[in-house]
């Protein structure tokens, strides 16, 4: 085996998603095992680079897990001939000027999304990656969860008969700040820093709407502000001026309507904090982020409304499971799903280092960059509006 250092440049590693999901669980898992092997003789070791604007934060992110490399001057790294590969996990404001950067510096780029705050800057994006002729990916993590890829088993065989409807459920309680320290970074909900749970979701939505039931052809959304008041890191008072919960119709193609809320002011009475119901002629299915329950024609059962009386049903109960066959480090059904961020990361390496196919790429991004655009340009005007088919 012949083993090759790849050095990557982390921007925004010193945040909990880029800390923990793309660092810790990815990079540095492959560390763990030994490297990314490529299956023709050579096994890809990835070297960080901690990129950021705190110098204490990143100095001892290196310190913690033993790296060699950090900086905060992204102009130096790139300038580096030795890095090959960027990725972006910045706040969404920061992410289009430092992939740009990137770009023009020839390095291959690998970003969180939503790749930028408009459909014309993500699409700019793409056309600077393609003249440039560095491979480009952009995270989609959710088509990754083991609920998801459970549920898209049953698409693909064909088990729902002619699709219906899909029903998504996501979110839970942020707090504000004031009396318990918030969840998430108050820039999150502050839409002058890029905040606003459609710029953050309504891309997540398009890429599993269109990667499992079809292209989204329409969307209508009602936008709020519940929580107008909230608590900064600091324990001092900000007004809330981003979208906290949205609620969404989508369109999609062969006639199939997908209705999903989005919130960070509803407390959880569900399985899991994301959860899709598909409903098909001949069957339907929840999935969550780990597991999918279905259910067959054959076993639907013929409930009657009648208020008077209990019911004789026991819903829940009347579902099966759909078994870990597949995505567990076992490989028997009872060890930890592989993380998602991880597979996806291996995906990508391997589409640099081994010209593996590729296809969520800056394009994909800018069809969830458009659809954040016309959801919150929906909100504005209430009313449906067409989402056209992007290109370069």
């Amino acid at each position: 085996m012949t083993r090759t250092t790849v050095r990557v440049a982390m921007n925004g590693v010193t945040g909990r998603m880029g800390h923990r999901q793309h660092l810790v669980r990815s990079l540095l898992a492959l560390r763990e095992q030994g490297g990314l092997d490529l299956g023709d003789g050579r096994v890809l070791w990835p070297e960080p680079v901690l990129v950021g604007r705190r110098e204490a934060a990143l100095r001892a992110l290196a310190d913690r897990y033993g790296l060699e490399h950090w900086s905060t001057e992204l102009g130096a790294v790139l300038a580096d001939p030795a890095v090959d590969v960027y990725f972006d996990a910045q706040v969404t404001a920061a992410r289009e000027e430092a992939l740009r950067a990137a770009i023009a510096a020839g390095k291959h780029v690998y970003t969180e999304k939503p790749t930028a705050t408009t459909l014309t800057g993500a699409l700019d994006l793409a056309r600077r990656a393609r003249a440039a002729g560095v491979r480009h990916g952009v995270v989609q993590d959710k088509l990754f969860l083991p609920g998801l890829r459970k549920l898209k088993r049953l698409v693909d065989g064909g088990f729902f008969g002619r699709i219906l409807s899909v029903r998504g459920e996501f979110g839970y309680w942020v707090f504000e700040g004031d009396w318990q320290p918030a969840q998430r970074p108050s820039w999150n909900y502050r839409a002058e820093d890029g905040g606003g749970i459609v710029v953050d979701m309504f891309p997540h939505w398009e890429y599993v709407l269109h990667e499992l039931f079809g292209r989204v052809r329409t969307v209508q959304a009602l936008t709020a502000t519940h929580v107008p008041q909230r608590w900064d890191e600091r324990g001092k008072p900000y007004d809330a001026t981003a979208d906290d919960a949205a609620y969404g119709i989508f369109e999609l193609e062969g006639g199939v309507v997908a209705q999903i809320n989005s919130s960070w002011a509803v407390r959880v009475h569900r399985d899991e904090l994301v959860e899709f119901q598909v409903d098909g002629t001949e069957g339907s299915a929840v999935a969550g982020l780990r597991t999918c329950r279905f259910q067959h024609r054959a076993a639907t059962p013929k409930p009657v409304w009648n208020p008077d009386l209990p019911s004789p049903h026991a819903f829940r109960e009347q579902w099966q499971e759909v078994p870990d066959n597949e995505g567990t480090l076992g490989g028997g059904g009872t060890a930890e799903p592989v993380n998602g961020f991880k597979a996806q990361w291996e995906l990508f390496l391997r589409h640099v280092y081994a010209d593996a196919p590729y296809r969520w790429d800056l394009l994909a991004g800018a069809r969830g960059v458009q659809l954040a655009e016309l959801g919150l340009r929906s909100a504005a005007e209430g009313r449906r509006l067409a989402v056209p088919e992007v290109s370069l």
